[in-house]
């Protein structure tokens, strides 16, 4: 009994988690649409006065628009059915009135328009520099995994598409609501049976739009997605095109482009059709309306239950009544093409720093420069392998230690956990005796300069791109950098010496002088740790002396952390560490380990036979 009891008691605790299962997602999706609303609407807070002013023009101007046929009512119902020695004169107090009217409903019109369009142009700002903010804050991983054609999409095209929505979305709703809900309740005055039959055909309308508008927003995500593949083709072939040139495979990239272009017009070739059949098949509907009208009314004059000056009236109504129909159609537009471009902005702004500050972070100030690694283990993604395992070193503070090894055994990958652009997957990393993990990004990155092999040198003057190793420098400081980065002389002898543009990322520029402003960026920092990665392994003797020389002036009571393909630029290193897939395998001065006729000593001999 005991047992059944037992059996009992663990069916029904099944039976529930099958229930708790099945629910959670379900809450969970709610949540997430809730927390998703309440993000929308957040952005209209700071513009609530803006937004109040645009309303109520909106209103006044719905009320004008709907009030007009009134006016012209009175005139042709009750001015012109009687003979009155005042009438000519009431027609032009009407026809005052109505021109006052007009001219306020204008300047409501001009305030929306104006003010309007410039709060939806505020929100898109707000809203595309948080995800701009956003995408500094991740990490390496995240661009890795990631087409910037893509993620620029989401910047310009979907921020754009949700700031019209924002502008337009409250006054068609406002606009829609008093237009149509007034019109109906007039028109109800003057005949309730002729308005009953045109406001019959609405639900017919209605539930064909809803069927479409869904097509229509799937139509529209995928056409974002294809824009993002356009631009992310037209990214990567640009940024090539030297290498696209050389090779002389521009055809193969028109055919890549051609491939990416032709999966566009297919989406938009979708999305147009759902259009054509929604905004057609709405009009089909209007052109009943007014059919309806004419049939119907001239019906009920020929049975006396209406006269010809309610059927204009009628006429005039149903004009207006076209107008919040269309934009009702307007607003559903922008209502898909900014919802789907707030469900792409929100997938971005929801995907969470891999890599942030801890709650207790400290700052790290003045520190000496010792660096350690702790039993190190590593890997980029969880389904790929490790790129080594409980690796452990230590960098002692101004010391100049070199790494070397084949290409792939994880030497940038060790560099780049310094400064956490990458995070552990086990093991600590220490500055001084703190824990990388424990200070804060910011200044931790404060107090490391990289020089890269891949030099990347923004779009600007020589002078910008050096400065950016410390913002607010003085020309002297900018020119002493570049001094001791043997960059002064060949900066002078350009046409506008520091002032010289430089083009996109440096074209302008050989490789030598472009990694020597890169190190100049770094003497400009002066920070107490800088790693150097393969910086010379692509330039020519001439330059590799240049920037040897500069490396030598960096070492100066620095932590120098060098990693080499060229042997000959760390044999003046105090230590080499020498690394192959299994980890660290050898350390040693360059002397020692070419005693020890190991790895070292067979990489010596490799570099010297070529």
């Amino acid at each position: 009994m005991a047992y059944l009891r037992l059996v009992n008691c663990d069916t029904r605790a099944i039976a529930v988690l099958k229930r708790i299962r099945f629910w959670i997602p379900i809450y969970l999706n709610a949540f997430t649409v809730n927390k998703r609303t309440r993000k929308f609407f957040s952005y209209y807070r700071p513009y609530l006065k803006l937004l109040s002013v645009n309303l109520a023009c909106a209103m006044l101007a719905s009320a004008i628009a709907v009030t007009l046929p009134l006016c012209a009512r009175h005139i042709t119902k009750h001015l012109l059915a009687r003979s009155a020695p005042d009438t000519i004169g009431q027609i032009y107090s009407v026809g005052l009135l109505m021109a006052g009217l007009i001219i306020v409903f204008t300047l409501c019109e001009m305030i929306v328009s104006h003010r309007g369009h410039m709060m939806g142009t505020y929100m898109e700002r707000d809203m595309r520099s948080e995800l701009f903010d956003h995408y500094q804050k991740q990490s390496f991983g995240f661009f890795d995994n990631r087409k910037v054609g893509q993620l620029m999409t989401r910047l310009s095209h979907d921020t754009y598409s949700l700031g019209e929505l924002y502008h337009h979305g409250p006054e068609d709703v406002v606009i829609t609501f008093i237009k149509f809900f007034g019109t109906f309740v007039i028109l109800m005055t003057i005949n309730v049976p002729l308005t009953l039959i045109v406001f019959a055909f609405l639900p017919f309308m209605a539930i064909y739009a809803f069927y479409f508008n869904r097509k229509m927003n799937t139509a529209l995500r995928e056409t974002r997605n294809r824009v993002g593949d356009i631009n992310a083709r037209v990214e990567d072939t640009l940024a090539g095109i030297r290498v696209v040139q050389s090779f002389t495979n521009e055809t193969i990239e028109k055919e890549k482009f051609a491939e990416a272009n032709e999966g566009f017009v297919e989406s938009r070739r979708k999305g147009y059709r759902s259009e054509t059949y929604f905004y057609h098949g709405i009009v089909t509907f209007t052109e009943l309306f007014a059919a309806a009208v004419v049939v119907f009314g001239g019906a009920s004059i020929v049975a006396g239950s209406l006269d010809l000056a309610d059927l204009i009236t009628y006429l005039l109504y149903l004009g207006l009544l076209v107008e919040p129909i269309r934009t009702s159609l307007n607003f559903a537009r922008l209502y898909q093409e900014g919802i789907t471009g707030f469900d792409r902005f929100m997938e971005m702004l929801e995907i969470q720093p891999d890599i942030e500050d801890s709650p207790e972070a400290i700052d790290l100030v003045e520190i000496e420069g010792r660096v350690e690694f702790r039993d190190v283990t590593f890997k980029y993604q969880a389904n790929h392998h490790f790129v080594f395992r409980k690796l452990s070193l230590a960098v002692q503070p101004g010391e100049f230690v070199a790494l070397v090894g084949p290409s792939g055994v994880g030497k940038t990958t060790l560099c780049s956990l310094i400064p956490r652009f990458y995070d552990l997957s086990e093991g600590a990393i220490f500055i001084d005796d703190y824990n990388v993990k424990d200070v804060s990004l910011s200044s931790l990155r404060e107090q490391i300069g990289i020089v890269q092999q891949d030099v990347y040198l923004f779009a600007g003057t020589i002078a910008e791109n050096i400065s950016y190793g410390k913002q607010g420098a003085t020309e002297d400081e900018i020119m002493e950098a570049a001094r001791k980065a043997n960059a002064h002389d060949f900066i002078l002898s350009l046409p506008n010496g520091y002032g010289t543009d430089i083009g996109q990322r440096g074209v302008k520029l050989s490789g030598g002088q472009k990694q020597r402003l890169s190190i100049a960026r770094v003497f400009l920092k002066d920070p107490p740790i800088i790693i150097f990665d393969e910086a010379t392994s692509a330039l020519d003797n001439e330059s590799e002396r240049a920037v040897q020389d500069s490396l030598e002036k960096l070492t100066n009571n620095r932590t120098m952390i060098v990693i080499a393909h060229r042997l000959s630029t760390v044999r003046n290193a105090q230590r080499i560490v020498v690394m192959s897939a299994e980890g660290i395998v050898e350390e040693g001065t360059h002397d020692e380990l070419i005693q020890m006729g190991g790895n070292y000593a067979r990489l010596q001999r490799t570099r010297l036979s070529i």
